[in-house]
């Protein structure tokens, strides 16, 4: 098995996680390429990478907003899901947003989708609510939250 190594964001890295998340979602769930690069770049991101020679595997971006470290989103490759890295991506992302100083983090997930819902409420995430449209007309999100 090749290794994956997590590393922090590099400028320019935005353009393969665009591909990478143009992979892993259907297109009312993912971002366009400037949202990307804004996310990826931002004032107050925090980016985890995961790759394996060389190549995107993953990566989580979460954005910090008043204290509250809020996963903009976790992509995971097709050919590395269900091996652990979505956990180690997670892992490396919430040891350094407590590493900053915060001590909750917060995200969104679409109703229908279980496998997350199953991933995030497996890591310790509670769900706090629903948001009505959050994705969209129709698309609908749970709220969840964790605290360190």
């Amino acid at each position: 098995m090749v290794d994956v190594a997590l590393r922090e964001y590099r400028p320019g890295d935005w353009v393969a996680m665009y591909a990478l998340d143009v992979e892993c979602f259907q297109p009312a769930f993912r971002f366009s390429r400037r949202a990307m690069h804004t996310f990826a770049k931002a004032p107050g991101a925090i980016t985890v990478l995961a790759e394996a020679d060389d190549v995107l595997a993953g990566f989580c971006i979460v954005q910090i907003e008043n204290q509250i470290g809020y996963v903009v989103t976790l992509d995971v490759a097709t050919a590395w899901r269900r091996d652990g890295l979505a956990h180690r991506l997670m892992a490396g992302i919430e040891t350094r947003v407590q590493t900053a100083g915060i001590m909750a983090m917060a995200l969104h997930v679409h109703t229908r989708n279980t496998a997350a819902v199953r991933f995030y409420e497996g890591i310790g995430y509670t769900r706090t609510g629903r948001a009505e449209g959050f994705y969209g007309r129709g698309l609908n999100a749970f709220m969840y939250v964790k605290t360190f």
